[in-house]
């Protein structure tokens, strides 16, 4: 949603009623990930994009009838062997999108969910796509860190059963589909909440002011990340040499990762990258990062002469194997990288293999799926009772 999110405002600050549809379930190869959204304006206009170009046109039409009806719609969207090029998934994926109608009356709480996102603060919407009781489709809660949830989804069984997941999703900054019983039990089957999760942008943490942490800080800004770069030595760590940065600090590396940690700002979405290749600052540094329980990925740039001394002063200080084999360094993946610049997509892309499970080779030279599965994602194999019109899966 956040990509639709000022036209969505402009809207139904205006009073006016618009479909929106939002993707919540994505298997195989689906081009868009759960959360991606598109709205039918109040004139015509289609903002926003489900797949990429696949299936809009039919999720355009199902906007403007559930405008009409005021029914929302579940509707799954695949390759079928007779149609496979008319609406379905030429890639092969498939996706359930959620269309709803979205005005001041059906969704009163969307200017607070767009402060909170402006604020960046965290926050989830629940919402209820699937019950066998057609009176709780479309019930809302939101939920804040702190807070208890803004209405109910109609139990208090359920409302603590997506109090818990919720928060868990928030803290993975993951937007998902929940499968319960009727009545919120977590054995059970018919009732789907789908889970948007609003959390902050993921941190990126890059040490050492150099010119190869200005690509770094540029492509992860690029990747959507909230860019730190820190060195101690103030005249190298200034914002006119790290325009791409979000914040730019002066302090010593450890010693601002400490006070990070401590303020509860480092979490399992956070990455570190160590580009000072210097033992005064990446091995304290270094020793802070690697016995962190829970962040993404912590690389270090250096030769592997630099690399094998830096492990020797690391198990010095006491920095056991299991920590060690933490680190990735040298770091990045073996692009032939020579500039800053390559250097820092290589980085990049040794990060995100990190996050989906990639294997770094080149995807000509590998058979099976091209999108891994995360570990949360749910399955096929589930039993699911979506509408599936003739556009999609038979």
């Amino acid at each position: 949603m956040r990509e639709v999110l000022p036209e969505l405002l402009d809207w139904w600050r205006n009073g006016q009623t618009v479909g929106l549809g939002t993707v919540v379930a994505t298997f195989q190869s689906a081009p868009r990930p759960p959360g991606a959204s598109m709205i039918v304006g109040p004139d015509g206009e289609a903002v926003g994009s489900v797949s990429g170009g696949c299936v809009e046109g039919a999720v355009y039409e199902l906007g403007q009838e559930v405008v009409d009806t005021g029914m929302p719609v579940l509707q799954r969207y695949g390759v079928s062997d007779d149609d496979a090029f008319a609406v379905g998934l030429t890639c092969g994926g498939i996706l359930d999108v959620y269309v709803e109608k979205v005005n001041r009356e059906t969704f009163p709480e969307l200017d607070e969910i767009a402060a909170d996102l402006e604020a960046g603060r965290p926050v989830a919407v629940a919402t209820v796509i699937e019950h066998p009781d057609p009176s709780r489709l479309g019930r809302r809660a939101i939920l804040r860190p702190g807070q208890p949830p803004s209405t109910s989804l109609g139990s208090d069984r359920i409302d603590d059963a997506i109090h818990d997941d919720a928060f868990g999703l928030l803290a993975l900054g993951r937007s998902e589909v929940l499968s319960y019983g009727p009545d919120g039990e977590r054995r059970g089957e018919g009732m789907r909440v789908f889970v948007w999760a609003f959390a902050p942008k993921p941190r990126m943490l890059v040490f050492g002011a150099i010119d190869f942490a200005a690509a770094v800080a540029r492509v992860g800004a690029f990747l959507g990340y909230h860019v730190t770069v820190c060195d101690a030595r103030p005249v190298f760590a200034t914002a006119s040499r790290f325009p791409e940065a979000d914040e730019v600090v002066v302090d010593w590396p450890h010693r601002y990762l400490d006070a990070e940690v401590a303020a509860g700002r480092i979490d399992r979405r956070t990455a570190i990258c160590v580009l000072t290749h210097d033992p005064k600052f990446d091995v304290p540094l270094l020793e802070v990062a690697l016995r962190l329980p829970e962040v993404a990925y912590v690389g270090a740039m250096g030769s592997r002469r630099t690399h094998d001394d830096r492990l020797k002063r690391l198990r010095e200080e006491g920095v056991s194997e299991e920590h060690l084999a933490r680190l990735s360094s040298p770091i990045g993946l073996d692009l032939g990288a020579r500039t800053p610049e390559e250097t820092a997509v290589s980085i990049a892309a040794e990060i995100i293999a990190a996050q989906w499970g990639g294997s770094g080779q080149r995807l000509a030279g590998t058979d099976g799926r091209i999108h891994h599965a995360d570990d949360i994602r749910r399955t096929l194999d589930q039993p699911s009772t979506v509408q599936e019109r003739e556009q999609g899966l038979r």
